[in-house]
């Protein structure tokens, strides 16, 4: 018996030995090598013919691929450094308006209005806009007036620090907040609602409710109740300065250009190196961007990231208005769209298990501010939510020299207010128009109302006859998109029990 196992194996082994020895060895090698891990003499690819010599590259072939290896962590630099680059263009526009110090406030007393250059702002409420500066003035203290509406900090990538208000830890009773900046390990006195940010500066909005259609209760809330100031001064704060924003002309949006980088690098060389991580600190600093290092391409890189700009920004261009994304759509068979793909504010797929998703945040901040769980909550009454369409019922752009309809079913899903506004999708901005505020909002009324209770808004270039009240003008020659906003949404919001009309082409 165990001879004929023997004598069964040994035969077997000849088979296989004749068999190996049967086929060829791959030339210039003892034995067959799989071809999907070889490199032939010429690769045909989008970028042209790739040239080898046994697999090592030619001088013309490594100059094309480090040219586009180079293009490309330009374009990715784009995508993946708008949240910062955003953050700073907002803070430059603070500082253009005279804000600097902790104490020193942007005011909407008037509302937001379609002069400053602002993503997606809104003319429903009464925004304040600062910047802490956590490296100049170390733990810095917020005090934060009873009744106020959402209000956040961000830091200097557009990261969730806390929030405020109604949706934040004072539920909308007010308090004290104390903001400590990256790697403090110093005391912390009692009485605060306390955070760390990952960055010095950091971006400070709130927001103000109206009443009965007018921004005084919330100038007021502001003016007597709100304080900003370092611990180290609590004993002697500086008095606020509130500086009007109201029908003001300045600039809060990154460029689109060149200059984009340079933006990004001012934010990579100020903050704490491990402000980022090292994935994307590395992804910036091969292209030059680095803390501690100038940003001085040359002539060969610069001419390179001119080209890659322009590609990046027509690819946040798509991603923002032209999505391939299924799930950013609210509704089957409409156009509205949620900007907050996801639900979740760091847009991770599945709570981290499919990662990141990228272009849901490009999607977001190429549009939009303000980053904070509570646009992500499903608790009723609480927070805002929002959705966005930039086409009509026939999924055609809307179009500045057309008249469209939008009807606002009746039992609109809101505790406090829903919003209309109309924004150009060059600047992503409040369309300038002959009207100071191209929107329409439930708060502040002013329009008329069908007898169901629902509302017929009108938006071209002229307004229809008998409808002006309920118009919002647009441009001939320019596109335009819109954001509907509830603030405080309520059960069928979620649930998708009710939602809006779609933009009906009229004549």
């Amino acid at each position: 018996m165990r001879f004929e196992i023997f004598f069964g194996l040994a035969v077997s082994a000849s088979l296989i030995a004749v068999g190996v020895a049967a086929e060829e060895p791959t030339p210039g090698f003892n034995n067959i090598i799989p071809e999907g891990i070889m490199t032939p003499n010429e690769v045909e690819t989008r970028l042209g013919t790739m040239r080898f010599e046994d697999g090592m590259p030619t001088e013309e072939t490594s100059l094309l691929v480090y040219d586009n290896l180079d293009f490309m962590r330009g374009v990715e630099t784009f995508l993946n450094g708008i949240p910062a680059a955003s953050v700073e263009a907002i803070r430059l526009g603070n500082v253009e308006m005279g804000v600097t110090q902790a104490h020193q406030v942007i005011i909407m007393d008037n509302f937001m209005d379609a002069n400053p250059l602002f993503l997606t702002g809104n003319t429903g409420t009464v925004y304040i806009s600062s910047f802490l500066d956590l490296k100049r003035d170390g733990p810095t203290v917020m005090e934060i007036p009873a009744g106020m509406g959402p209000g956040t900090v961000n830091d200097a990538y557009f990261r969730f620090v806390v929030d405020m208000g109604g949706p934040g830890p004072d539920k909308g009773k007010g308090g004290k907040y104390l903001i400590l900046p990256p790697g403090y390990d110093g005391d912390v006195p009692e009485g605060y609602f306390v955070s760390t940010s990952p960055s010095y500066a950091n971006w400070v909005i709130l927001r103000g409710l109206i009443k009965e259609g007018k921004p005084d209760a919330a100038n007021k809330m502001f003016t007597d109740g709100l304080k900003i100031y370092p611990l180290s001064q609590a004993d002697n704060p500086p008095e606020m300065e509130f500086i009007s924003g109201s029908t003001k002309v300045f600039n809060t949006i990154h460029a689109n250009t060149y200059e984009f980088y340079e933006e990004l690098h001012t934010v990579i060389d100020r903050e704490p190196v491990d402000f980022l991580d090292p994935e994307l600190r590395g992804l910036f600093a091969a292209i030059g961007i680095m803390k501690g290092k100038p940003f001085a391409p040359d002539a060969r890189m610069e001419a390179i990231l001119q080209d890659a700009i322009k590609v990046g920004n027509a690819t946040a261009r798509a991603i923002t208005f032209d999505t391939r994304d299924p799930n950013a759509y609210l509704y089957e068979g409409s156009q509205w769209k949620t900007a907050f793909i996801g639900r979740d504010y760091r847009w991770l797929l599945d709570d981290g298990m499919g990662g990141r998703n990228l272009d849901a945040r490009t999607l977001f901040f190429y549009q939009a501010t303000v980053n904070t769980p509570a646009m992500a909550l499903q608790i009723p009454g609480v927070g805002s939510n929002y959705a966005y369409a930039e086409r009509d019922g026939n999924g055609d752009f809307l179009d500045g020299g057309k008249n469209y309809k939008l009807t606002i079913p009746t039992d609109a899903p809101v505790k406090n207010f829903w919003s209309i506004v109309i924004y150009d999708p060059q600047t992503r901005s409040e369309l300038q128009t002959g009207q100071l505020y191209p929107s329409k909002n439930s708060a502040r009324g002013g329009f008329d109302t069908n007898v169901d209770g629902s509302v017929d808004l009108y938006f071209g270039p002229k307004a229809p006859a008998g409808k002006e009240a309920n118009w919002t003008q647009t441009v001939p020659g320019k596109g335009w998109f819109t954001l509907l906003r509830v603030y405080g949404p309520l059960e069928p919001w979620f649930e998708k029990t009710w939602k809006p009309g779609e933009f009906e082409l009229v004549e």
